[in-house]
């Protein structure tokens, strides 16, 4: 019987080391440049990689805390920077997943995952003698021979404990955990429940009349994705961005554009179990209460605490200057528009369903600009190439394709960048079209954040940026609009961002900045996306090879500021509306469409425009890191557009000095400074809101 029992026992550990050898994640990558082993991760890997990460922390925190000598920055604050390197590997691409890879399967597992992580955070974070060390270290700071990084991972690993509950009061911590676990779940449902709505929500169209004034590129999809849900001799079109967009601005039907427009706007409140309205009352509920708790009086207020933007007061009163400076023009805007219909012989009011479509027969009108027209120059392999020209001529940053190495989807590519000398950066993964197992807009993310290890070796970054833009249809590659282009650009923006990152310390690198400072790398490269002399170095015709016409690209330069009334007004809309929830002092259940009308009604919000994100989908303050921070887009808009003048005024669009104190002041040094500071070493001047206003055209 003993034997019997020993060789169960021999199977089970067997079992139990075969199962450690098999998780990738558990032992070092064996891949080109240590990518994550896309092809050998599998959903069943996560949760035990999770367990041994938090394990392995925890073991990491108490030698901490046993440690007998005096607490010093290399033996605490480092210690503690290094202490869960498996767990964080783990977290950055199950994260990744969840946004980009989805499944049912990672969905459920993210319900068990979130809870565990805040509270192995809160474990960290309220750990008492894990934090008397930290403030003893922080007492005597200023006698510490620190450098400036140092000095600064000091400041946010203190400022983050204290932001996390640990110097509360004993009796109150317990609250806390049970606020972290609440939110981290809540915030999850949110994402979900929108995704849950793109992705079940279709319009199929049997009449080919119903596509009149759609361009044929938009019907071939339609009509491949109706083929696809086996509705051949059908269109579908659904709530995914490049489907929806282009039917609200082209197509000739009033009733179906309202149809997909109510749809659009009523993501996460129609009428099934994916209704958000109760989710944001309770977000709010214990948003409000968790920074109460903390001495503040409001969620934006804690918020604030380490953002550019010096306070509350200072945010609202930027996006009412705003406000102030686009609503007359949208106005005027919403007169032209209504002028448009009167003169085609209707008698209806403008709505917000017919502003996109309008506005697009107006442009073609006053500026002879047809979208369709312009898409033909940006085939989306000549925009990435003309981002590699741009890399190369402001810092000779060269990528080449990686076949080689393991993707996450067959979607995705893999690019390594190198220096001019040949010289490893990091890698790059793009993925950019829709797909059902990925959430909607465009971002970048990283699954290995530039550092500097326990070792001293330096660690390359591994990056990703993924979008939804409009994909290829039969013979046709993929054509973007002008809008998809910049967004490219931009997004592009943060993921040098990240590669170019040269910091010590991982929670420093790359975007690790504050998050109105955060949108300056990716906004000021959409400037040259749209500048005449960029624009005829990458935008070539995808059939005949023709650079982009001269009369063209005057015509996108006459109308670079139409519309802008209206598209100020939507997003400054949405970040009034963050801030008004963010704002409240007290609570009390509410009713989420009547706040948006009193939001709408307090800033005299005109019918004609909805928000740029409507609560029930606004993922960024709901499901994301932009509670009480929709407003850093524009926050930052004041810096590119400042920041781009710095070439304007050289005379040279690549001017290799300007390009190397934007590298070396800003782009490499993450948030290892002051975020103003790095600015102004970078400029040599603070930026005023003038030239921000001025080149959207809200000024003269």
């Amino acid at each position: 019987m003993k034997k019997i029992a020993g060789l169960i026992l021999m199977v089970i550990i067997m079992a139990s080391c075969a199962t450690e050898e098999k998780n990738p994640f558990l032992t070092e990558y064996d891949t080109p440049f240590g990518v994550p082993p896309f092809d050998q991760i599998e959903n069943q890997h996560f949760m035990p990689a999770f367990k041994e990460g938090i394990k392995q922390q925890e073991e990491r925190i108490d030698a901490i805390v046993k440690n007998e000598e005096a607490p010093t920055f290399e033996n605490t604050i480092a210690a503690l920077e290094y202490s869960g390197m498996l767990l964080r590997r783990v977290s950055l691409v199950f994260y990744n997943y969840l946004s980009s890879n989805i499944s049912d399967e990672i969905q459920d597992l993210s319900q068990e995952v979130a809870p565990m992580l805040s509270s192995h955070g809160d474990n960290i974070s309220l750990n008492m003698d894990l934090f008397n060390r930290i403030q003893a270290v922080y007492a005597q700071k200023d006698q510490l021979t620190l450098t400036e990084e140092q000095q600064m991972l000091l400041q946010e690993t203190y400022d983050g404990f204290v932001r996390n509950g640990a110097a509360l009061p004993e009796d109150k911590q317990e609250r806390f955990r049970e606020i972290n676990q609440e939110l981290s779940l809540l915030t999850l449902q949110f994402g979900q429940n929108v995704l849950a709505d793109v992705n079940s929500w279709k319009m199929f169209v049997e009449d080919e009349a119903d596509l009149a004034g759609l361009p044929q590129s938009v019907i071939d999809a339609a009509a491949e994705a109706a083929v696809a849900e086996g509705k051949e001799g059908q269109w579908m079109f659904t709530l995914q961005n490049p489907s929806v967009m282009p039917f609200l601005s082209y197509a000739d039907n009033r009733d179906l554009r309202e149809k997909m427009n109510r749809a659009y706007i009523n993501r996460g409140n129609m009428d099934n179990d994916n209704n958000n309205t109760e989710i944001i009352n309770r977000l709010i509920e214990l948003r409000l209460e968790r920074s109460q708790m903390l001495g503040f009086d409001n969620f934006a207020e804690f918020a604030l605490q380490n953002r550019m933007a010096p306070s509350v007061e200072a945010v609202e009163s930027f996006l009412k200057e705003v406000w102030d400076a686009a609503l007359p023009i949208a106005r005027e805007e919403a007169r032209m528009l209504q002028d448009k219909i009167n003169a085609d012989g209707h008698d209806f009011e403008l709505k917000f369903w017919d502003w996109r479509y309008y506005a697009e027969k107006v442009r073609k009108e006053k500026h002879d600009l047809d979208e369709s027209e312009i898409r033909q120059y940006f085939e989306i392999n000549n925009v990435r190439d003309g981002i590699f020209m741009l890399m190369d001529k402001l810092w000779g940053i060269q990528f080449v394709e990686r076949p080689d190495v393991p993707v996450y989807h067959p979607n995705a590519t893999a690019w390594e960048a190198l220096e001019a000398d040949g010289t490893h950066i990091g890698i790059l993964y793009m993925d950019m079209h829709p797909r059902a197992s990925k959430r909607g807009g465009a971002w970048m993310s990283s699954y290995r954040p530039q550092h500097v290890d326990e070792n001293g070796k330096f660690i390359h970054p591994v990056i990703t940026i993924v979008c939804n833009f409009t994909a290829p249809t039969g013979n046709q590659p993929a054509l973007l609009s002008f809008d998809e282009m910049t967004t490219f650009f931009h997004e592009f923006g943060h993921a040098i961002h990240g590669l170019l990152a040269n910091t010590h310390y991982f929670s420093l690198s790359g975007t690790s900045v504050p998050q109105d400072f955060v949108e300056l790398p990716s906004q000021v490269l959409e400037n040259w996306a749209t500048h005449p002399e960029f624009l005829k170095m990458f935008a070539k015709h995808y059939e005949t090879g023709e650079t982009i016409p001269d009369e063209l690209i005057d015509r996108i330069t006459a109308a670079g500021n139409f519309n802008q009334g209206f598209a100020t007004v939507e997003f400054t809309a949405s970040g009034l509306l963050d801030m008004d929830y963010h704002t409240k002092t007290s609570y009390e259940p509410f009713d989420v469409m009547e706040f948006e009308r009193q939001v709408q009604d307090r800033y005299n919000m005109m019918d004609e425009i909805y928000f740029r994100h409507g609560s029930t989908h606004f993922g960024h303050i709901f499901a994301g890191g932009y509670s009480a921070g929709y407003y850093s887009y524009y926050w930052a808009g004041i810096l590119d557009a400042d920041a781009f003048q710095a070439f304007v005024e050289t005379g040279d669009l690549f001017h290799q000095e300007t390009a190397r104190l934007l590298r070396e002041e800003i782009l490499e040094r993450g948030g290892t400074r002051n975020a103003m500071e790095m600015y102004v070493n970078f400029r040599g001047q603070e930026p005023g809101i003038e030239p921000f206003l001025r080149q959207r055209g809200l000024i003269e």
